[in-house]
């Protein structure tokens, strides 16, 4: 199968331009405005990406994909879990910038100085109360406190951040050098993102996918298992634990069927094991499983020994996958709840759907755990990438994408 975009000034060239290409039997699988970039972008005329696909049996991809859309739009009906038509815009896929810390923060800065020189509100009476005037350092530095708490960065941890800051200050530093300090300093608590990494003895790896139900495992799945399919040519099998929801269960093999890859429904550890023989051969070996409530402790035991049942068998990774909306207090208890089970890595869905990302922090913190992939849309194989400090750091602080 071949997956391919196409951009033109409308999506009637875009697609014609697909079938000169790859052929008539090509399926539209996206389409999209393209935003012009650049100095004159206004001038230039509106561009639209379509996304493409083609295969030998093109009828047949052409009914797979139409039953992916039918999936997709029913799982809003059955569990409220995806918002298919949602038309709020996503947020656009980031370019490789400039390593250069000054490149990276030039509007982030021209904000904050822009805030400083704003007006104080009821500066006299501050004056009355405290009896030394701040420096100019030091109201920079509640700026970039109070920007992270916008953010949603818990006070804990942007007080943290900032008394660190402090320490290293030096007297009537230019802003500059605190902005790179105080940035700096975020990204090295975010840490190196851990994406999926490939058996060390070059075997299987068994991925295990958990977290509650409504926040997008099965599409996220979906995503991880195309970019190593169709990206990397590595052969994948999709399996599901997740024998609660019918629609769950049916739409991963949708996603298996357009990919053209085994899908199993699991309800043992024995056909965990079974898979693992059949799948000798394969590279990932990917397991949605069910969302559980925090209360229900035979689901929480049921899930605890499927994910150990292959420790002295097989390499494996967890990945806990959490929306980006839900509350901080809520985040806590889930992360406890899964704790419980196995050590894991972060996955955030839905960064499209908020203007904070103070909660990425917050669990990277909390946890400890590293931070894999995030997503920003229901389009697949499309809207998820690695996750990137730099750019959540410079959103922290204020600045933009």
């Amino acid at each position: 199968m071949i997956i391919k975009k196409f951009t033109a000034k409308t999506e009637k060239e875009a697609i014609e331009n697909a079938r000169k290409e790859l052929g008539e039997g090509v399926v539209v699988m996206n389409v999209k405005p393209v935003k012009n970039k650049g100095l004159f972008a206004f001038l230039k005329s509106p561009m639209v990406e379509v996304t493409v696909a083609l295969e030998e049996e093109s009828e047949k991809y052409t009914a797979a994909v139409s039953a992916i859309n039918n999936v997709i739009a029913s799982s809003q009906n059955i569990e409220k879990e995806e918002k298919v038509e949602k038309k709020a815009p996503v947020i656009e896929t980031i370019e490789k910038r400039d390593s250069a810390i000054e490149e990276k923060l030039d509007s982030l800065q021209s904000l904050l100085e822009q805030q400083l020189q704003k007006p104080e509100e009821k500066k006299e009476e501050k004056a009355a109360e405290e009896p030394k005037e701040e420096s100019e350092t030091d109201k920079f530095m509640h700026l970039l406190h109070d920007t992270m708490l916008q953010n949603e960065v818990d006070e804990k941890y942007a007080q943290e951040i900032i008394d660190e800051i402090e320490l290293i200050n030096k007297p009537n530093m230019p802003f500059d050098y605190a902005l790179a300090n105080i940035y700096q300093k975020m990204i090295l608590k975010f840490g190196k993102p851990s994406g999926i990494e490939p058996a060390s003895n070059g075997g299987i790896k068994l991925v295990f996918f958990i977290g509650p139900t409504g926040v997008g495992k099965t599409t996220t799945i979906a995503k991880i298992a195309s970019k190593f399919r169709v990206d990397e040519k590595k052969k994948v099998a999709l399996l599901t634990a997740d024998t609660y929801r019918i629609a769950a269960a049916e739409q991963l093999r949708t996603y298996a069927n357009i990919l053209e890859v085994p899908f199993r429904v699991i309800y043992t550890v024995e056909e965990i094991n079974k898979a693992l023989e059949d799948f000798k051969g394969y590279d990932y070996i990917m397991i949605d499983t069910a969302g559980h409530s925090h209360q229900n402790n035979t689901q929480k035991d049921n899930m605890r020994n499927i994910i150990h049942s292959v420790d002295d068998i097989v390499e494996k990774e967890v990945h806990l996958v959490l929306s980006a909306t839900t509350k901080y207090r809520d985040l806590i208890s889930i992360a406890d709840s899964y704790k419980e089970m196995a050590d894991y890595k972060l996955i955030f869905t839905k960064l499209d759907e908020t203007t904070t990302l103070g909660n990425l922090l917050n669990l990277r913190l909390y946890t400890g755990a590293s931070l894999s992939y995030v997503t920003y849309g229901q389009n697949v194989p499309d809207d998820i990438e690695d996750f990137n400090p730099q750019k959540t750091v410079k959103r922290l602080l204020g600045g933009k994408n």
